[in-house]
């Protein structure tokens, strides 16, 4: 089986060689390098890559001006990767307007026992992004195995609460994501059923995401603190990297909790462990909601919701940026409904009416 292509520019040689290292480490993947835009352009020429990441601060030309130009003239599936964080979202966020399919975090020293975690989610990322759709404008490292959602709550247990005149919405996304969802919530009402989402993204990046869709949306926005109510006319963004989202019923709210745990489906926060916390404290009061994506998380949890009474939606592959967690998901029978993007806003809200 061919190995999927990787170009790494970066200007700084050690994120260059700490990069090999990481994704050279995966058998599926070979990795060419190049120090600036000008180099990366005649790596291109010499041999066209599968899959792009592309620093963002570099000399004689910007990544953000360089992704600009590829994807006018030549689109590759393209991940912005970054040491900035918080200070630099405003450029990452105009990176995933302008056609990078997804954002990573560079290579860093770490909490030892996160570092194997960052280092399988970079690799996961970009096999993803490689076999995003586009339209013009070590082993060692990895888990002995894949965990499921039985590494932070178990199964449900058929008891969630019968049905009350309050709904709530779980969204699951991925590769192709951020730009998916903000077609989805831009067409929200502001009274709309409270929801949860979880969208893979690096650590920290999720709140200048919630940011830049609140400003857009007529519903409140805002990344999920431990404890946060899920209310009508509000949607919360799972933070990303070190932590999972779940959603648990205190009398007669729903808020959400975010702990510690594992990597669930190789991700971390996973849409696996929330949709199953929906099926175990929600059940038949819940939406569920999966979307483009790379892999197979949230398939499983969604069947759990649809086991339990929820109503659920998948993205149809023609307009999934990378149709792998709802083909996942349909192939389980875990959706009730396959919609295209441009429908997914009115199918819930739908799903949701009393």
């Amino acid at each position: 089986m061919r190995r999927t292509r990787v170009l790494v520019i970066d200007d700084s040689a050690s994120v260059r060689q700490a990069m090999t290292a990481i994704l050279t480490a995966d058998p599926e993947l070979e990795v060419t390098t190049a120090s600036d835009p000008f180099v990366a352009a005649r790596r291109i020429q010499e041999s066209l890559p599968d899959v792009i990441t592309l620093d963002v601060e570099m000399p004689r030309m910007d990544g953000l001006t360089f992704l600009r130009k590829l994807m006018a003239q030549r689109p590759i599936p393209v991940v912005m990767c970054s040491s900035l964080v918080e200070e630099g979202s405003e450029t990452l966020l105009q990176a995933l307007e302008a056609g990078a399919v997804d954002v990573i975090l560079k290579p860093r020293i770490g909490v030892v026992e996160h570092l194997a975690d960052a280092h399988v989610q970079i690799r996961e990322t970009i096999k993803g992004a490689a076999r995003a759709k586009l339209s013009a404008r070590t082993p060692r490292e990895m888990p002995s195995r894949k965990l499921s959602a039985d590494a932070v709550l178990p199964p449900p247990g058929g008891n969630a609460m019968s049905r009350t005149t309050e709904m709530v919405v779980c969204v699951g996304a991925s590769t192709g994501g951020t730009e998916a969802l903000r077609a989805v919530m831009e067409v929200l009402p502001a009274n709309a059923p409270g929801m949860v989402v979880v969208q893979h993204m690096p650590e920290r990046f999720t709140r200048a995401f919630a940011q830049r869709l609140d400003a857009l949306c007529a519903v409140d926005v805002r990344e999920a603190a431990d404890g946060d109510t899920v209310m009508r006319g509000r949607v919360l963004i799972a933070p990303g990297g070190l932590r999972h989202t779940l959603l648990e019923r205190h009398g007669a709210r729903y808020v959400v909790a975010v702990r510690d745990g594992p990597l669930v489906a190789r991700h971390r926060p996973s849409v696996d462990v929330l949709f199953r916390s929906a099926a175990r404290n929600a059940g038949a009061n819940a939406v569920g909601v999966i979307m483009t994506g790379m892999g197979d998380d949230g398939a499983r949890g969604l069947l759990e919701m649809k086991q339990a009474g929820a109503r659920t939606i998948a993205q149809d592959e023609a307009t999934s940026v990378v149709f792998g967690m709802p083909k996942e998901a349909i192939a389980r029978g875990a959706a009730d409904r396959v919609v295209p993007l441009g429908r997914i806003a009115r199918e819930l809200l739908q799903a949701t009416a009393r």
